[in-house]
C-alpha cells in the first residue's frame, strides 16, 4: 500500500483514513507525555489551555470520512486517557465527571463540531474547482 503526507495529513491508496488516524494516536500521547514532563507542576487552568492547544488541536479530523470504528475508538480512547493523565484524575475516574469538572467538550462532540464546521466552510466556498475535487 502506497502512501504520502499531504500537508501532515496521510493519504494512502486505499483511500482509508485509518493510517492518518493512528498517527494522530500516537502524536497525542507523545505531545500529552511531553507536556506532562515540562508542565505536570502548572495549576488546572494553565494545564487546560496547554491541553487544548497543543494535543487536542486536530485541525485535519473534519476530512475523516472512511475508517474502521475500532481506529476511532483507539483515537477516543487516547483522548480520554490523555485529558486523565495530564490532568491528574486516576484512570478508574469517570470521564463524564472529568469533562463536566473541567468544563471540556467529550471526543464525540469535538469530532462532530470539527465535520460541521468543514462542511460550512466547504459549502460557503466560492472555488468550483475545490468544491468538485472534494465530493464524495
Amino acid at each position: 500500500m502506497s502512501e504520502f503526507k499531504y500537508l501532515g495529513h496521510v493519504i494512502n491508496s486505499c483511500m482509508s483514513d485509518d493510517d492518518d488516524i493512528n498517527r494522530e494516536v500516537r502524536n497525542m500521547f507523545t505531545r500529552t507525555n511531553v507536556l506532562i514532563r515540562r508542565f505536570g507542576n502548572c495549576s488546572v487552568p494553565v494545564k487546560l489551555t496547554l491541553l487544548k492547544t497543543y494535543c487536542v488541536n486536530l485541525y485535519d479530523i473534519g476530512l475523516w470520512h472512511t475508517y474502521m470504528k475500532g481506529t476511532m475508538q483507539k483515537l477516543r480512547s487516547c483522548y480520554n486517557t490523555c485529558v486523565k493523565m495530564f490532568l491528574g484524575y486516576s484512570r478508574s475516574y469517570s470521564m463524564t465527571q472529568t469533562l463536566l469538572e473541567l468544563n471540556m467538550s467529550s471526543f464525540d462532540t469535538l469530532l462532530f463540531n470539527s465535520s460541521t464546521r468543514f462542511l460550512h466552510r466547504w459549502r460557503n466556498c466560492n472555488n468550483d474547482i475545490v468544491k468538485h475535487c472534494l465530493q464524495y
